[in-house]
């Protein structure tokens, strides 16, 4: 182990070896990364733990400069671990430069099969216990993270002491279809929100889109295409998103010797905010975090578009109306045209075709629940169904909501401590 300190924190390097099939203890091993930080001088005192879960799925755990946003207040009263789930940051990373080293496209499917929440609760289970010497911990999950809390709530809540989700309540049995079935009109009353606030960006995305349509660029390997282009719309679902987006259009086009071109400062801002390079496991096993039983996922962002023809790009700049931007969706094309998804497309196939998928959560168990439970709702969340999450939650026995238009999908990260703290105070019934 190695510590060191930042302000107000020490921090401490921990890696853990985990079998990567729980179910065959004896079999491959593989290495996830923790991040112990404590308050500074408290290194010393035994204090109980909370283990944090990012988002995604695909992101390590965020890398904190001292004792900042939420994690100050945690780190009031807990012994925090920042997890990198398996696969993410310094746990065993899956992306296009290793999963080679596991064999062909077929290979590397069956060993990303093992990367969804059920697992990673497993990983948890096991560092727990090296730990804490068994006690449970609290465990703060944001968004997948969430997701991976309700599978620890069924799966083994003799683990937990407490827990916290932010935006991560999901359905207990929907399946791929219906979760983008429910996510494409949320996306659109996004977009229509953005317009109204900046009218002018209608004009300039269409313009955007019909240029990218007659030139079809590339940055960097990147083959910027209008589907890529309208992929933007993931910022929507974040506070200040729909100004992030704005400021990303409105310097789109630059006047050149040749005539007017896409600016070499949008193409790199497009390429930047849409890039995999950072978290390709978000494009891999997106859609299979859905997977419950015998039905495959198969490319079901994709399918169900096809029931929303207003999101169709070409027929949009056919006619006259405003192109709609997409949210938080995965399509096969998103393996041609990122230099990072391209050698995985075959694997990204398989996992889509796949069948058989363990059944994530128990609805008995989740019902008798005996742990303090306490989960930040957003009512418009882009990201998560608000109507899911709600039934969700009625499922979970004894969980506290706090459902709030203040915050966007990243609550947790514009306004940490206050989140923390009423998710807190739930949980130990002080409101």
């Amino acid at each position: 182990m190695t510590s060191y300190r930042q302000p107000g924190v020490v921090l401490t390097d921990r890696r853990f070896t985990v079998p990567l099939d729980h179910s065959d203890p004896g079999g491959e091993q593989i290495e996830v990364y923790g991040r112990e930080a404590v308050a500074a001088g408290r290194a010393g005192e035994t204090l109980p733990w909370l283990v944090y879960l990012e988002g995604g799925p695909g992101f390590g755990a965020r890398r904190f400069t001292g004792a900042e946003a939420w994690l100050g207040r945690a780190l009031r009263e807990y012994r925090v671990l920042l997890l990198d789930q398996r696969g993410t940051g310094l746990s065993t990373p899956a992306n296009r430069q290793t999963l080679p080293l596991r064999g062909g496209p077929r290979e590397q499917a069956d060993y990303l099969a093992h990367f969804r929440a059920d697992a990673i609760v497993r990983d948890c289970e096991t560092i727990r216990q090296r730990l804490t010497g068994g006690a449970p911990w609290t465990l703060l999950g944001q968004s997948f993270g969430g997701f991976c809390a309700v599978r620890y709530l069924s799966s083994a809540p003799e683990g937990l002491a407490a827990v916290l989700i932010t935006g991560g309540l999901p359905s207990l049995d929907a399946h791929a279809d219906d979760v983008y079935r429910a996510a494409y009109p949320r996306i659109e009353r996004k977009v229509a929100a953005h317009y109204a606030r900046y009218p002018q960006d209608v004009e300039r995305a269409r313009a955007i889109a019909a240029y990218l349509a007659e030139h079809r660029p590339e940055s960097a390997g990147h083959r910027l295409t209008p589907e890529l282009f309208q992929s933007l719309g993931i910022l929507l679902g974040s506070g200040s998103g729909s100004h992030q987006l704005h400021y990303l259009l409105e310097n789109a086009f630059v006047t050149t010797p040749h005539g007017t071109e896409l600016s070499d400062t949008f193409q790199e801002a497009l390429r930047s905010a849409t890039s995999f390079a950072g978290h390709p496991l978000y494009a891999l096993v997106h859609e299979a975090i859905y997977g419950q039983g015998e039905s495959p996922t198969a490319w079901a962002a994709e399918r169900v578009r096809a029931e929303f023809p207003q999101f169709d790009a070409a027929k949009t700049l056919a006619g006259d109306g405003p192109l709609l931007f997409t949210g938080e969706t995965i399509h096969p094309w998103h393996f041609d045209v990122d230099p990072a998804l391209r050698p995985l497309r075959e694997t990204a196939e398989l996992l889509a075709r796949r069948t058989g998928w363990p059944v994530l959560y128990d609805p008995e168990r989740l019902a008798a629940n005996e742990v303090p439970v306490a989960a930040a709702v957003y009512h418009d969340d882009m990201y998560v169904n608000v109507e899911d999450s709600l039934r969700t939650a009625a499922a979970i026995r004894g969980l506290r909501t706090w459902v709030t238009d203040e915050y966007e999908h990243d609550g947790l990260r514009a306004s940490g401590p206050r989140v923390l703290d009423r998710l807190l105070a739930l949980v130990r019934d002080e409101v």
